[in-house]
C-alpha cells in the first residue's frame, strides 16, 4: 500500500515526494524533514501561579498588583478576567484576555490563578 505523504506547509501542494531524510515539493522547491513537522504539533500546556491547568475560555484572578502602562492606575489583586485565550508565548506572555476598564491586553500565566 501506498505511503500518504503530507502536504508542502509552504504552498499547501499534494504532489511532494522524499529524496533521502527529506521531503521536497517540486512546486515550489521547499524541502523539510519530516521529524520536525511531527515536534512542531506539540501542544504546550500553560499553568496558573498555583499548577492548575488553563484552558481557553477560563475564568482568572489577578494575584498581584499591575503597574499598567500609559495609565495612571493599576490593574488591582483579585480582579477576575473572564474568558481568556491561550495564545503562543509572547515576551513570557501567553495570555490574551479582555480586562474590565483596561481593554484588551497580554498576560503571563505566573500572576493568574485558575478559578474554580
Amino acid at each position: 500500500m501506498a505511503e500518504v505523504l503530507p502536504p508542502c506547509p509552504s504552498c499547501g501542494s499534494v504532489y511532494t515526494y522524499e529524496m533521502d531524510p527529506l521531503l521536497v515539493c517540486p512546486e515550489c522547491a521547499h524541502e523539510w524533514s519530516l521529524e520536525v513537522q511531527d515536534d512542531t504539533e506539540a501542544e504546550v500546556v500553560v499553568k496558573d501561579a498555583v499548577g492548575n491547568v488553563l484552558q481557553d475560555g477560563d475564568t482568572v484572578t489577578i494575584i498581584k498588583d499591575l503597574k499598567v502602562k500609559g495609565s495612571s492606575t493599576s490593574i488591582k489583586v483579585g480582579t477576575k478576567v473572564r474568558n481568556i485565550r491561550l495564545i503562543s508565548a509572547t515576551d513570557g506572555h501567553d495570555i490574551d484576555a479582555k480586562v474590565d476598564g483596561f481593554g484588551s491586553m497580554y498576560l503571563k500565566s505566573s500572576i493568574v490563578r485558575k478559578v474554580l
